[in-house]
């Protein structure tokens, strides 16, 4: 994951970008998914939701406080956040509001996939 965060098809920035307007990237992409290849247009939208599907499977399994869906994202808003920041000060990325929208929309949806074995009898062994 930081393989795919920090490194892969990186190009250093010469000042800080980023994007504080919620939903702004998501629907250029969206109204405008003509102007942009697929594959830049796919990553860009699926890829933030599927990398962070595993977080909110393995967060609450992990550790059973993160059960509770508010503690999960808040936990995951936080952790996406960092991670934002960090490529924007690194300058080989930009924070986006958008990808944080997106990644904890994947971690959720990972919580939704993971939910049917948090019984309290098979994690408690």
């Amino acid at each position: 994951m930081l393989y795919l965060l920090f490194y892969r098809n990186r190009y250093f920035y010469t000042g800080y970008a980023y994007n504080l307007v919620p939903f702004d990237t998501i629907e250029r992409y969206i109204v405008h998914r003509d102007h942009f290849n697929f594959d830049t247009w796919f990553k860009n939208l699926f890829g933030n939701v599927v990398l962070f599907i595993p977080i909110g499977m393995f967060l609450p399994l992990f550790n059973k406080r993160f059960r509770s869906g508010f503690r999960m994202v808040a936990a995951c808003v936080t952790i996406i956040t960092c991670v934002e920041l960090a490529q924007m000060l690194l300058r080989v990325g930009s924070f986006d509001i958008d990808d944080i929208l997106l990644n904890t929309a994947g971690a959720w949806i990972g919580l939704m996939l993971a939910r049917p074995f948090m019984t309290e009898g098979r994690l408690n062994k």
